[in-house]
């Protein structure tokens, strides 16, 4: 646990003590008509119901529980200001996710509105705000449009395949923080593993630059002094680099963050005007590189073998939404029992939270895009747009190692052959690249890779023989693109050939029980929990037994409404013995 740490903070990366959750009851409305924005809803609300926010109506936990689609919903409630507070600071209104389009008002004003469901936004609310109660208002606006990134969330009135309910509005905690006049924006931290350094950028919001403001940084390692600097702030947008090297540390000089010593430097940022304080931020870093040597991945100069596991991050009663920060505990620790070392969190960009959890923990990461499902120039726009948003909030996370923008030719439908769809791709890899130089990017996780870090296999074969067979006997027409991999899929779209990435099976398994249960797994189910075992260990060791695979992904954590081929349920108890599926992902292999 770092020193910033306070519980259910939304932010963990970037703390402030004063701050207030909004979480709670909120009134609330159906606005199916959508009639609200001209009759005024803003400036006098018409109740209808009562939410407990940030669950989504669909939601069991949000006291609603009405899964059928909504494309218009309100949201109302008070907030206290003190006169201390108005004339002394801002205020900033945060949205951690709001699914999709969110427009907000204060006291009867419109402040501003946001696109996208995944990734945080905020509002400077301070002058729209008086003493004592005011009024914050929110619409969200959904529909089942597949040209919005929407990841797993049904687009039809049913579930089907491996869809599920949809998530409309508020469903991640919101927030007010209050800052000084000129305070710390936002910092981006790289740790160069190799020249023992950090290299710190900084945003400030201020109403002038120049010498008589100045920011300084202190790190510290446990109770350990490392490093202090100050610098000025000339303009809106500094930089600096803060050597990490001491012996104070350890005989290396640095403490690297690796799964099994997943170390952490605390770092706090203090913005001072003629020498005074004026803002103070609580941070952390974790020093580790993390790169692609011929076939191999390295983390921090170790080669790294990944035993992942694909995390959709859903729940029985708040689906998308995690229950309580205790949840998202208990779901790494439970992943880290079952022999684990990484998850990959699939069509989803989870709780803040949760990558602090695994940061403090160990756990390796792999963050992906939500995905759309049609490919048009208004579908590219908003992917863009969001993506970005999503890899600059989450930049800083050190269990995060792998960006994974796209997944199965989902909203690229046509990659195999049509040049569009291959550029928009090659697009997103050189964008996140600009953002993001130092970790591996996986373009179409699964099949028809175009420009890609990494060459990821899916493959549900529950026959280990048969898996292992084929990616020996068949390995270079697969890796060549002669001969597809996963049924009729290739493993690079036409037009790109494999240039000696190194190989991972980010899908297999996917093991369901053949009893009373509706819902369905791959391939056919087993009858017990000795051929759950049995089938689990003979196309795991046949993966292990690849010597040019360096890693898996095993689906997946916990049953997702239909889908019920986790390792546990919904309630989060486990269907097989934890510990002889430990037993044998830590199994070694000898070549």
């Amino acid at each position: 646990m770092t020193k910033c740490y306070i519980k259910d903070y939304p932010r963990p990366q970037f703390v402030r003590k004063d701050w207030e959750n909004l979480n709670g009851a909120w009134d609330f409305s159906f606005d199916d008509e959508k009639v609200g924005e001209a009759d005024r809803w803003f400036a006098s609300f018409p109740a209808q119901k009562e939410i407990q926010v940030p669950f989504t109506y669909e939601t069991k936990m949000s006291g609603i529980g009405d899964e059928t689609c909504h494309e218009a919903v309100w949201y109302h409630r008070t907030v206290s200001i003190s006169e201390e507070t108005l004339q002394e600071k801002k205020t900033i209104l945060h949205f951690e996710g709001s699914d999709y389009v969110t427009k907000v008002w204060v006291n009867g004003n419109y402040v501003g509105s946001h696109t996208g469901g995944y990734a945080r936004f905020s509002f400077d609310i301070t002058s729209e705000l008086h003493a004592g109660e005011n009024d914050i208002v929110v619409k969200a606006e959904d529909s089942f449009d597949t040209q919005q990134p929407r990841g797993k969330q049904r687009w039809e009135p049913e579930n089907f395949g491996c869809w599920y309910v949809q998530t409309t509005g508020i469903w991640k905690t919101v927030w007010m923080e209050f800052v000084p006049k000129n305070y710390l924006q936002g910092v981006k931290m790289t740790p160069m593993y190799t020249d023992h350094r950090l290299d710190v950028e900084f945003d400030v919001n201020a109403d002038h630059y120049g010498k008589d403001l100045m920011v300084e940084a202190e790190i510290y390692f446990g109770d350990i002094f490392v490093n202090a600097v100050r610098i000025p702030v000339t303009k809106a947008h500094i930089q600096t680099s803060i050597d990490l090297y001491t012996t104070d540390v350890n005989d290396y000089g640095m403490a690297r963050w690796t799964p099994d010593e997943p170390n952490l430097y605390d770092i706090t940022f203090t913005l001072l005007e003629n020498g005074e304080a004026v803002d103070h931020v609580g941070s952390y870093f974790g020093v580790r590189d993390i790169r692609i040597c011929g076939n191999q991945i390295l983390l921090s100069n170790d080669t790294l073998y990944q035993r992942l596991i694909l995390d959709q991050g859903y729940w029985k009663d708040s689906h998308l939404t995690p229950p309580s920060e205790e949840a998202l505990i208990e779901d790494i620790d439970k992943i880290m029992q079952l022999g684990y070392n990484g998850v990959r969190k699939h069509q989803k960009v989870e709780d803040e939270r949760f990558l602090y959890w695994c940061d403090v923990k160990g756990l390796l990461v792999w963050s992906e895009m939500a995905s759309a499902y049609r490919f048009t120039d208004e579908a590219v726009a908003q992917f863009v747009t969001q993506w970005t948003e999503i890899v600059r909030q989450n930049y800083n996370h050190p269990s995060i190692i792998t960006w994974t923008p796209f997944n199965e030719s989902w909203g690229v439908p046509f990659i195999h052959f049509r040049k569009p769809e291959q550029h928009f791709t090659e697009t997103v890899y050189y964008l996140t690249k600009t953002l993001d130089p130092f970790r591996p990017v996986i373009v179409n996780d699964g099949w028809e890779h175009t420009i890609s870090d990494i060459l990821t296999l899916h493959d549900y074969q529950e026959v280990g023989d048969l898996l292992y067979n084929r990616y020996t006997q068949r390995k270079d027409a697969i890796l060549n693109n002669e001969d597809g991999h996963s049924y009729y899929k290739f493993a690079l779209a036409q037009g790109y050939g494999y240039k000696g990435q190194p190989v991972i099976i980010s899908e297999y398994g996917g093991i369901a029980f053949n009893n009373s249960q509706e819902g369905w797994g791959y391939g056919n189910k087993v009858a017990d929990e000795d051929a759950f075992l049995k089938r689990f260990d003979d196309i795991t060791t046949a993966i292990k037994k690849l010597p040019y695979v360096c890693g898996y992904c095993y689906t997946q954590v916990s049953d997702v409404q239909q889908e019920i081929n986790g390792l546990m349920d919904m309630d989060r108890n486990f269907k097989v013995n934890a510990d002889a599926i430990r037993e044998i992902n830590l199994k070694n292999y000898a070549y």
